[in-house]
């Protein structure tokens, strides 16, 4: 793993025991956010940065058997939840970096990827592999279960644009990486932005 991503490894790792009962209300806005995607049965969707792998049941449903589920995460104690809470039988887990994915090109429809934006440690870069990911005309999620300012809140800080989750800033971020935004919902009980992989 990157040294980099030391920091996020040591955050997530030392909580990951404690992550699900800390937010344990969290599966219905999951589960919501993933029907809004539009997935088909058959398709290819990876759960990026899936952490304990709370979307990765929905993701599944959305597919179907004939689907592709693999959720990532650099993070091997939150993996080990995933795993710990049966997760892994909704998905192919794999402990990899979003800069460096054991994927081929194009071979995915859908990446969804709940807090992740925060935690890349280049942004652009990082959303470039995943549109290299990502066929033509699939599609990203942004997630996260509760919006920016209610998320400031919890955390005792105050919101500010220079939030790369703030759609003056998200928008052309996603443009240089290959991606068009198509909506964004930015609301106290959840922060959701679709972007369609553009050539």
């Amino acid at each position: 793993m990157a040294a980099d991503h030391t920091h996020v490894q040591e955050f997530f790792g030392a909580r990951a025991a404690d992550w699900d009962r800390k937010f344990p209300d969290d599966g219905p806005a999951y589960a919501a956010a993933v029907a809004e995607l539009g997935l088909a049965a058959g398709d290819a969707v990876l759960d990026a940065g899936c952490g304990t792998g709370r979307a990765l049941a929905p993701l599944r449903d959305a597919v179907g058997a004939r689907g592709v589920v693999i959720g990532v995460d650099v993070t091997s104690e939150m993996l080990a939840e995933a795993v710990r809470a049966g997760r892994d039988r909704h998905a192919v887990l794999l402990r990899a970096d979003v800069a460096r994915l054991p994927l081929r090109p194009g071979s995915l429809d859908v990446v969804f990827g709940a807090g992740l934006i925060s935690h890349l440690p280049e942004p652009a870069a990082n959303l470039r592999e995943l549109a290299r990911v990502t066929r033509l005309g699939g599609r990203l999620a942004l997630f996260h279960p509760i919006g920016r300012a209610a998320l400031a809140a919890r955390q005792g800080r105050t919101i500010t644009d220079d939030d790369l989750r703030a759609e003056p800033r998200l928008r052309p971020l996603l443009a240089s990486a290959g991606w068009r935004l198509l909506s964004y919902a930015d609301e106290d009980a959840r922060y959701l932005a679709v972007a369609v992989r553009e050539g």
